[in-house]
């Protein structure tokens, strides 16, 4: 499984077509529990369930460093010995302060994690942060869930 790195811009809302803005608005919905489906959200914000699939993986809200205190991040690893290890000692290298972790038993060889992270004194931002989580070996896939 090749990872790419992924590049980000900073793109106005104005600029952007409908069906990525509608994206946007459906998986804020889903974040929010105002909405329990795919299905429900986008039947909300208008938008068909294959545009909010074809675009949920790379549209994500823009915060603003200074006003993130927390996260919570959905990881899937693989069932290996140190593989959670890293993640944890990679969030420590960049001074976030790990709150919470919740692992679930691993299925078919894939652990399901979630790990809640202050990080007022972080020393990288939450995209970042993200994204180099998501090139560690044995990190499947990596969400970021909550932000408050």
């Amino acid at each position: 499984m090749s990872k790419q790195k992924k590049d980000f811009l900073l793109v106005s809302k104005e600029i952007l077509p409908e069906a990525i803005t509608r994206t946007a608005q459906a998986k804020e919905l889903l974040a929010k529990f105002d909405v329990l489906t795919v299905n429900e959200a986008c039947e909300r914000v208008e938008i068909s369930r294959s545009a909010f699939y074809k675009y949920k993986d790379g549209v994500f809200p823009f915060y603003e460093a200074s006003k993130e205190k927390m996260i919570t991040l959905s990881l899937l690893l693989m069932d290996k010995a140190g593989i959670l290890s890293n993640v944890l000692n990679y969030v420590a290298s960049v001074s976030g302060n790990i709150i919470t972790i919740n692992q679930g038993i691993p299925l078919q060889g894939i652990a399901n994690v979630s790990i809640s992270i202050e990080t007022e004194k972080m020393e990288e931002t939450v995209e970042s942060l993200v994204s180099n989580l998501g090139e560690l070996e044995g990190v499947r896939k990596i969400e970021l869930i909550a932000k408050s």
